[in-house]
Order: C-alpha cells, then sequence, then structure tokens
C-alpha cells in the first residue's frame, strides 16, 4: 500500500516510492529504494524535501498515532504523477543559472550510481529517467545552455560529466530527428549510461594522465562489453538503450569495437550515440590535451568517411549549428569572436567581440546578434584557439553577458 508522509516520519527500514517534489530537490539519483542507510535518512531529512511516497508492503509502516492517521489522509491517489518542469523556451541567460543546478545535481546523482557499479551493487537504470527528463527540460528550453555547461570538465568529474554532455547531445538530435517523446527519453539514458562499463576499468588506468599503452587500450577497449554484461539482464531497459553501452565505438566501415560491426548492423541509437560520444570527447578540456575548436571539430568529423551514418551527422550539425557555442570565428570587420547563442540561422549566431586584428588588441566585450535585420558583421571563417592563445577563451563564453 503506497502512504505519502512527512519527512519527519521517514525511518530506516521504509520502502521509499517516490520522492514528492522535482528530481533536482532531492540527494539520490534513484527514486525508489529500500532505505537501509542511516546516513540516506539524514540526507532525506536535511534536503529540501517535505513529503515522500512509502510501500508498506515492500518495507516499514508509519507507526500508530498521529503519523500514521495522517499519512492516510495524504493518499490523494494511487500513484503520484511525476513532477516535470516548465519547457518554454528561455534565453542563454536565463537557463544557465537553472542548467548550472541540473549539471551540479546530475554529476552528482552519475557519480553515486557508476560508484555503485564500480562496489559491484546491481543497479536499476530506469531509475534515472526524472534525472533525463530534467536534461532534456533544459535542452528543450534553451539547447545551447546545458550542452555547453556540460563540456567543462576536470580532470576528476570527466566520466561523469561526459555523461551528462552525451545524454544532453543524445536528446538535441533526437529531438532535430522528430523522435517521440517516449524515445527522446530512452535516447537520453543510452547516452547516460552509455560508459557504465568504464567503471570496470582500473582506475590507474582510466584516470591515467598521458598516452595509454598498446596494453591499457586494449584494457579500456574493453568498457562496452562490460557495460552490456552489468545492464543485460535488466529488464525495464529497452533493447535499443542497452545496445547502445556495447556499440558506442562501432564505426560505418567495421573499423570500430568491440564487434567490428558495419553499416546496418549498427542500430540506429548506437550510430547516433558515436556521433555524441566523439564530439563530447574531442571538444572536451582533458588532463593531456586541449579541447578541440567546436566548429573546428564538426569539419573535422565530417571529413572522417566510414565512421558516422552522414544522415544522422547532418542532423546533429542542424541542432548544434555550424559554428556551436564556444566557437571562435573572424569577422568582416576584421574582428574576432567568439559564439554565445544559436539563432534559426546556421550561418548567424549571437557573438561576443573581443578582440581587432587590425589593431591587434583586445577591445570592450560586444554582444551582437548576427541574425539582426540590417547587421553588417558577418562571419567569414573559424579560427584556431591556438593560434591566439586566449587565456580566458572558456569564460568568454561560458559566461553571459
Amino acid at each position: 500500500m503506497l502512504k505519502r508522509i512527512d519527512v519527519a516520519h521517514v525511518k530506516t527500514g521504509m520502502y521509499i516510492q517516490e520522492f514528492c517534489g522535482s528530481w533536482i530537490n532531492h540527494p539520490f539519483w534513484r527514486t525508489s529504494f529500500l532505505l537501509s542507510d542511516p546516513d540516506d535518512l539524514i540526507r532525506i531529512r536535511e534536503s529540501s524535501l517535505q513529503e515522500v511516497w512509502i510501500d508498506t508492503e515492500r518495507g516499514l509502516d508509519v507507526g500508530a498515532g498521529k503519523a500514521a492517521e495522517e499519512a492516510e489522509k495524504s493518499i490523494p491517489s494511487p500513484q503520484p504523477p511525476p513532477v516535470r518542469a516548465e519547457t518554454q523556451a528561455t534565453s542563454m541567460r536565463v537557463e544557465v543559472e537553472r542548467a548550472a543546478k541540473i549539471c551540479a545535481k546530475a554529476r552528482e546523482s552519475i557519480t553515486s550510481m557508476f560508484q555503485e557499479v564500480r562496489m559491484g551493487h546491481a543497479i536499476e537504470p530506469e531509475q534515472a529517467i526524472p534525472l533525463v527528463n530534467e536534461i532534456s527540460d533544459s535542452v528543450m528550453r534553451n539547447t545551447d545552455a546545458l550542452l555547453s555547461l556540460a563540456r567543462l570538465k576536470t580532470a576528476d568529474n570527466y566520466t561523469y560529466m561526459h555523461s551528462v554532455a552525451v545524454c544532453a547531445l543524445m536528446i538535441s538530435l533526437a529531438r532535430q530527428m522528430n523522435f517521440s517523446e517516449e524515445h527522446v527519453r530512452d535516447a537520453g539514458l543510452a547516452g547516460m549510461i552509455h560508459d557504465i562499463g568504464k567503471m570496470k576499468i582500473p582506475l590507474e588506468i582510466l584516470n591515467k594522465n598521458g598516452k595509454l599503452t598498446d596494453a591499457e587500450f586494449a584494457v579500456i577497449k574493453s568498457h562496452p562489453a562490460l557495460g552490456h554484461e552489468i545492464l543485460k539482464d535488466s529488464s525495464a531497459i529497452s533493447a535499443e538503450v542497452l545496445d547502445v553501452t556495447h556499440s558506442h565505438h562501432e564505426k560505418l566501415d567495421g573499423s570500430g569495437y568491440p564487434r567490428g560491426l558495419k553499416g546496418d548492423a549498427i542500430s540506429l541509437f548506437a550510430r547516433m550515440s558515436a556521433i555524441c560520444d566523439v564530439y563530447d570527447a574531442i571538444t572536451s578540456q582533458r588532463p593531456y590535451k586541449e579541447g578541440w575548436d567546436p566548429a573546428d571539430s564538426l569539419h573535422k568529423m565530417s571529413l572522417w568517411r566510414g565512421h558516422f551514418d552522414m544522415y544522422l551527422f547532418r542532423a546533429f550539425v542542424k541542432g548544434l549549428g555550424i559554428y556551436p557555442v564556444g566557437s571562435l570565428v573572424r569577422l568582416n570587420s576584421g574582428r574576432i569572436a567568439v559564439v554565445i547563442e544559436q539563432n534559426e540561422s546556421l550561418l548567424a549566431p549571437k557573438i561576443k567581440v573581443f578582440f581587432s586584428t587590425r589593431g591587434n588588441c583586445r577591445i570592450a566585450p560586444e554582444i551582437i546578434n548576427l541574425a539582426r535585420p540590417g547587421c553588417p558583421e558577418k562571419i567569414t571563417g573559424r579560427e584556431e584557439p591556438e593560434n591566439w592563445n586566449f587565456p580566458d577563451l572558456q569564460d568568454l563564453w561560458a559566461i553571459p553577458g
């Protein structure tokens, strides 16, 4: 029997069926579990949650007296509906603050989920759906905000933030392909857990700062098969989601791994994940390499014939823009700018101008909407960041205004 109770009455031994409130307001990646750890009880009581749903058939009931009476009175329906955020379009400036909170919570939640795998515990990946929904809502409100923040990674959180980024990129691509909401959600979940097999890789190899040896790379290449093994008995995720854990490093020409699949033998979701995974990997800052410029990355990926499904790749580019956020560009005026937000026109994003090549000097940052009628400025080409070595380039595109 389901009961809705005040968090003050929650105790260990109860089965938490669902938290009453948005996923971002509670400290767990799961939505339902047996509450056995006293520390988890403390985390619930210290959160902003007011109430939870418990299942008395799978765990302890509330005690007799007033607490039980309150619980009985508070059951409006047998199952509470999921709480979803509004998805009305917002500006980059407005959404960045919300996206930052989502990224922080997602990083915490994915870290917790992946650590359970590393400790040998079974997980229920479908319980990450509320997290996927929050990311999906943010992407729908403003595609650039969360995708841009998810590129900002450190050595310590790379694996986890990479999962956030690939989840968001998969959602963006699925929406570009006009998938149903169910398939958009599944695409996001697939992106989130695609690298779960890396939790079975020794940390000294996974977190190595420097080039891997051939033997170490062979160990890394085992993670798709390990991920599939971890999740193969999960009946709650679709075959398409499961396959992404196994096939996200396959290539159309058969040169990928672990099975060397070719062409149509690679599932649609796996072909999508191959694009999203590589794009985030090459554009992200790593301890041992600089991230590539986003626009340059798309250009280089377009030349890797045999790697990607080019129909999907074109949809991917359309979703991100020819000059994605963070791209360094030159204008017809001779000034240098960084892209800060997309517009309907792929060739006319919003930019922040900050350098004059004619004066060879920094100038006061100026935001320009290239899609504005009569705007005299136009992008004439990409610029290689390594040719300029601007120390604050990341701040210029990551911080609105």
